[in-house]
């Protein structure tokens, strides 16, 4: 059985160690070997069991515990990635340097924690200030390296801003700070240290650690084998697997451009193969990712920092976002399928896919993430519901030979782990130093206030806005620093205006992944067009165009608050099924293909029309959607009713 099962896998033994690479960080990653190599693994592995015994059994005091946890991160960062190009696998001395500054650093806050709580950002002494200054300065050079310079660059800018502040106009102004006042108050509980990095030291730790344990035990190979199974044999089958494989994968991934590498590297060659153009195939996959992070019930990384500021349970928090993830994957379902029935693409060979049967009997695997999210919904704690999945996946692991977790896999798994969150803790922190200024300069409070006199004129017109400044924030940041910083900036200004907390927070979280397929800067197309050999920015265009369908959803869930699962049960169906046909209509007017080629540019733009009157959970609307969808019809019949469609695409 095992033999059958090696041969049935449409992820190899060598695919898989690629899947394993891809995810574990940039490509200016060393190649560890010798005493380093050794040191490297004990670090990670007793990071892991430290922050999994500290969260479970003896908790400290939480500036102590963080400080360890960028420490740790910090570490391990500045021995596994280097500084600038080179193909020396050799820790330079600086790097060296930067690890004693680091130690240096924490011991600091460790012996001296319960002065730093009452005498930083107000009467801070000399070596509370150049102990700041070396922090931020450290933080800003990990996350330089894990994640290139668009973050550490605006976090200089709000910097200067803090600076700047008395010389800047309107409601830019403020009064100025003094330089160490305002460095010791951005190194403490107020910034760096603040939500963003508590939330990375007991939550994005602890599922990105289950996301490595889930890899090891080959529950990661499953879920695209489940996801070739499925839909593997439909028209354009591979574009379909993407959508599914990445949504799976991408929600323990907590990064959409490691999901588009990491899957991409599988999924893109196949989507040539059928027929798709490379840019296309790397679009979909870039697409595809950027959802991972909404997937429920792990999300990423960006639902954990959205409990912890607005202070709604996670479990709440994944029942709210369940409907308006269904309904972003089937919006680019749609895409992928209207391209590969305008191509009259087949899907892969029944003999090339894993047997449905053979799947089915491996299908224990999910019983780690149905336990997580009983756990969760049964209302068990976030850190118990994530420790005790990290355990079932050991446990379910020795059903069979083949996902068998020996010590070696125990101890790659906790390595894997915690060199998976060196970036994600990095752009925490970083994003903690612009959470701390906007709190500091009061901008956010500004912002609001700005959003709320638009409001007054048009709701509709503030939403807007507030979408597209979600966007630009996130623009060259990974979801999670996305995420923080449009919730500082933005979400108190929806609240402001009526919008209830979690409908404005998942609003702006939503944009925050969109962020990353939204050109000029989308950095999971980027991602995905490095697999795929295509240019990057066309391919960004492409992904855009891809997700176009997705960009109403949020909308959908302000004007229904339905689709978040709140209301009775009729009028969440209604709403579903409404939205559905909103995100099927808007896909068929972006690809121009509606009961057929869409030759006029008046049908597609009715369909537009129609998919808006949808996003309003109204009888009234819905009729009026209808009218206008029948106009479109027969439309559409009148221009090709000599065109029949192609007996090629009859099969979904």
């Amino acid at each position: 059985m095992a033999d059958e099962q090696k041969v049935n896998s449409v992820v190899s033994e060598d695919k898989a160690k690629e899947l394993e690479e891809a995810v574990e960080g940039p490509s200016n990653a060393r190649s560890l070997t010798g005493w380093v190599g050794i040191l490297f693994t004990v670090i990670a592995v007793g990071g892991a069991l430290f922050h999994l015994y500290i969260l479970n059994f003896h908790p400290i005091e939480p500036w102590i515990f963080r400080s360890v946890h960028i420490a740790l991160g910090a570490v391990l960062g500045f021995l596994l990635f280097r500084g600038w190009k080179t193909d020396s696998n050799r820790v330079h001395v600086v790097d060296w340097l930067l690890i004693a500054a680091t130690l240096f650093v924490t011991f600091y806050i460790y012996q001296n924690v319960s002065a730093l709580l009452f005498r930083v950002g107000v009467m801070p002494q000399p070596m509370d200030t150049i102990v700041a200054v070396l922090g931020l300065l450290i933080i800003l050079e990990l996350t330089r390296r894990t994640s290139g310079w668009t973050l550490p660059i605006l976090s200089g800018v709000f910097i200067a801003y803090a600076f700047l502040g008395p010389w800047l106009p309107g409601f830019l102004n403020h009064g100025g700070y003094s330089f160490d006042r305002f460095v010791t108050y951005i190194y403490s509980l107020d910034g760096v240290f603040g939500v963003t990095v508590d939330v990375s030291s007991k939550y994005i730790l602890l599922f990105i650690v289950f996301g490595a344990f889930l890899q090891m035990s080959g529950v990661g190979r499953f879920f695209i084998d489940f996801s070739f199974s499925l839909a593997g044999g439909m028209r354009g089958g591979p574009a379909k697997v993407s959508v599914i494989s990445s949504g799976l994968m991408g929600m323990m991934n907590g990064t959409s451009a490691g999901n588009a590498v990491a899957t991409g590297s599988l999924t893109i060659p196949l989507m040539r193969r059928v027929g798709y153009k490379g840019q296309f195939a790397a679009a979909t996959e870039a697409t595809a990712s950027a959802g991972g992070q909404i997937m429920i019930p792990i999300m990423g990384a960006g639902a954990f920092i959205m409990a912890e500021i607005t202070g709604i349970r996670y479990s709440e928090i994944i029942i709210a976002a369940a409907i308006p993830a269904f309904l972003y994957f089937l919006s680019v379902y749609f895409m992928v399928d209207f391209q590969a029935i305008k191509n009259g693409m087949k899907g892969l060979s029944r003999k090339e896919l894993p047997p449905l049967k053979g799947i089915l009997k491996q299908s224990y695997l999910f019983i780690p993430v149905v336990l997580l999210i009983a756990s969760l919904l049964m209302g068990y704690s976030i850190i118990r519901s994530g420790t005790v999945s990290i355990l079932a996946c050991l446990i379910v692991s020795w059903i069979h030979p083949t996902t068998r977790m020996g010590l070696k896999k125990v101890l790659g798994a906790l390595e894997l782990g915690m060199k998976n969150v060196i970036q994600l803790l990095a752009v925490c922190a970083c994003a903690g130093i612009i959470v701390g200024v906007i709190a500091l300069t009061g901008v956010g409070l500004r912002f609001s206030s700005m959003l709320l006199g638009i409001a007054d004129a048009n709701k509709l017109l503030a939403l807007l806005f507030a979408m597209g400044i979600s966007i630009i924030l996130g623009m060259g940041m990974p979801t999670t620093a996305a995420y923080a910083v449009a919730a500082a900036v933005v979400a108190p200004g929806l609240i402001q205006i009526g919008i209830e907390p979690l409908h404005a927070h998942m609003f702006v979280f939503y944009y925050a992944v969109m962020s990353a397929i939204t050109p000029p800067v989308a950095l999971a197309a980027y991602a995905a067009a490095g697999v795929a050999g295509t240019d990057p920015f066309k391919t960004g265009v492409d992904a855009f165009k891809l997700g176009l369908a997705a960009f109403i959803v949020p909308f959908m869930f302000i004007y229904s608050p339905a689709i978040m699962m709140e209301g009775e049960i009729m009028s969440i169906a209604l709403a579903t099924i409404t939205a559905s046909v909103g995100v099927y209509l808007l896909a068929a007017a972006v690809q121009g293909w509606f009961a057929g080629k869409a030759a006029l540019t008046v049908v597609r733009l009715l369909l537009i029309v129609a998919a808006v009157c949808l996003i309003h959970s109204s009888w009234v609307y819905d009729f009026v959607a209808l009218g206008i969808v029948a106009i479109a019809f027969i439309l559409q019949r009148t221009v090709n009713k000599q065109t029949p469609l192609d007996p090629k695409a009859s099969t979904v």
